[in-house]
């Protein structure tokens, strides 16, 4: 019999490092959906009942994720998709519907807010998406289909109709996020020890993320806004403290990532904050990500004491012409005094830089080279340039919001298109170059292995990591691919595609 006020939520298995990388799974990210979390704690005030499936952290198969909803028989199945994860999530889907017909499959998620309507026209698993933010636009789609009532009639969704794939219109954009209850940490098994962000990018644990605002009102071209928008929506200081002292105290948590695109969009907001965290003496640590135009020393000091220990900024790359490229409205000059300002407060910097973006040559990889080495940074991100669908940098590339890509390859850890003049084979040999350059200096070497003595719960983890690099190289060489680490069927830029129907 099927539980009829009950709802699974699905965070799918994907692709999230590029073959011949696996040993990267060691050291990289393990961090629960935020976004489920919300929507599990709104539901559960309506009377349902959720529960979560994190598919990669459980290791969990498309297979074994569709039997455990099977098994429970769910009135409604959530799935978040990102553009990465849309097959196994039709895969799953495709199996619960073939067990249980009734279940209602929503979805929703980045690539629904930017590819939507394509998505439901073309995989007939899913019944119902919903755009955008998705609290508000859940509660009315889940009693709507509970009173039978038409949908067309809620706001924020887009569905099947017969032949035709209908969408209506757009439900706002939650704009005051204190009314929101706490995320559903508590749904998660295992909470919070098996949920651990990637190595080094936390002092001591246990961790746990908070997005303490929504929305960005900057429009870099590689970036999908769709979601949350442009307009910056804020959790009160006052909320956010709230929310980590009720982390600290329930499940222990001793670091906080703060997952905002834009963490210092306000700073009076940001000192409100770091004053609360002063007077309660609430001893944790957080990072959180800032735009290098936002930091200032007398804020950084502040930030400092009231116990931040990294920032992230998205530097991208050494040269200006590819920054304005980008639209980043960012200059490599203001960068390097930011990161120096954030140094001098004793703050650890996170370089954030993408590797191929169009008009990426070797004269812009040297000046990236020269940009690393010149600035105080510790630690650092490299991805492979990806144009995203509901970028405009995709819209450049293409001329078409939407066509026929590989989408399960789109993590950041493949290039699925490359800029003229250089192959995917250079570029992955760059990306391998600025990486080794960058972890083999002596300083960046000592820095490392200072932290691990101080924090030695990394050092399992970094060595599963070191033994399966020295396993995947002896094994390209063996092979005649001379240390190449990326495999054969990963690059599949530039390749002519037929447009979705």
């Amino acid at each position: 019999m099927m539980a009829q006020k009950s709802i699974i939520f699905i965070n799918p298995p994907y692709e999230r490092i590029a073959r011949g990388y696996e040993f990267v799974k060691h050291i990289t990210n393990n961090s629960p959906s935020l976004g489920l979390l919300h929507l599990a704690a709104e539901v559960r005030l309506r009377g349902y009942t959720p529960s979560i499936i994190e598919s990669d952290i459980a290791n969990l198969s498309v297979e074994q994720v569709a039997d455990q909803v099977i098994a429970a028989r769910p009135a409604y199945v959530g799935i978040t998709l990102f553009t990465v994860g849309i097959w196994s999530a039709a895969a799953i889907a495709r199996k619960i519907k073939a067990a249980l017909p009734h279940t209602t499959i929503i979805v929703g998620g980045p690539h629904i807010s930017s590819m939507g309507e394509e998505t439901i026209t073309r995989f007939k698993e899913f019944d119902v998406a919903v755009v955008g933010e998705g609290e508000k636009i859940l509660i009315e789609l889940l009693d709507a289909l509970d009173n039978q009532n038409p949908l067309s009639e809620v706001a924020g969704i887009i569905f099947r109709d017969g032949i035709f794939t209908r969408k209506t219109s757009g439900w706002p954009a939650n704009k005051v996020l204190d009314e929101l209850p706490f995320p559903a940490w508590d749904l998660l098994p295992g909470f919070p020890h098996a949920y651990k962000p990637a190595i080094y990018d936390f002092p001591r644990g246990p961790v746990a993320t908070i997005a303490a605002s929504r929305g960005c009102p900057f429009f870099c071209k590689f970036c999908d806004t769709s979601t949350f928008g442009s307009k910056v929506r804020h959790y009160s200081p006052q909320k956010v403290f709230e929310m980590m002292k009720h982390l600290h105290d329930n499940y222990g948590i001793r670091h906080i990532m703060f997952v905002d695109d834009l963490f210092l969009a306000s700073k009076v907001r940001t000192t409100e904050l770091c004053n609360m965290l002063l007077a309660s003496n609430l001893k944790m640590t957080w990072t959180c990500t800032a735009r290098v135009d936002t930091v200032k020393p007398d804020v950084l000091a502040l930030m400092k004491k009231a116990g931040c220990w990294e920032i992230s900024f998205g530097l991208e790359t050494g040269s200006n012409a590819l920054l304005k490229k980008m639209d980043k409205a960012a200059e490599v000059e203001k960068s390097e005094q930011a990161i120096k300002w954030t140094a001098a407060a004793g703050i650890r910097t996170k370089g954030l830089f993408m590797l191929g973006f169009p008009g990426e040559d070797s004269e812009t990889i040297a000046q990236t080279k020269a940009f690393i080495r010149r600035i105080p940074m510790t630690i650092m991100n490299l991805t492979k340039f990806t144009p995203y669908p509901g970028s405009p940098i995709y819209r450049d590339i293409y001329g078409t919001n939407i066509r026929e890509d590989h989408w399960e390859k789109m993590n950041g850890m493949n290039f699925v298109w490359s800029p003229d003049g250089i192959s995917v084979e250079e570029l992955d040999r760059q990306y391998q170059s600025i990486l080794t350059a960058f972890y083999k200096r002596p300083r960046v070497g000592w820095y490392y292995t200072k932290l691990t003595i101080h924090y030695p719960n990394h050092l399992l983890r970094l060595l599963r990591f070191g033994l399966g690099f020295l396993k995947a190289k002896i094994s390209s060489i063996a092979s005649g691919r001379g240390g190449l680490l990326v495999k054969p069927g990963n690059a599949h830029l530039n390749d002519e595609k037929k447009p979705v129907p």
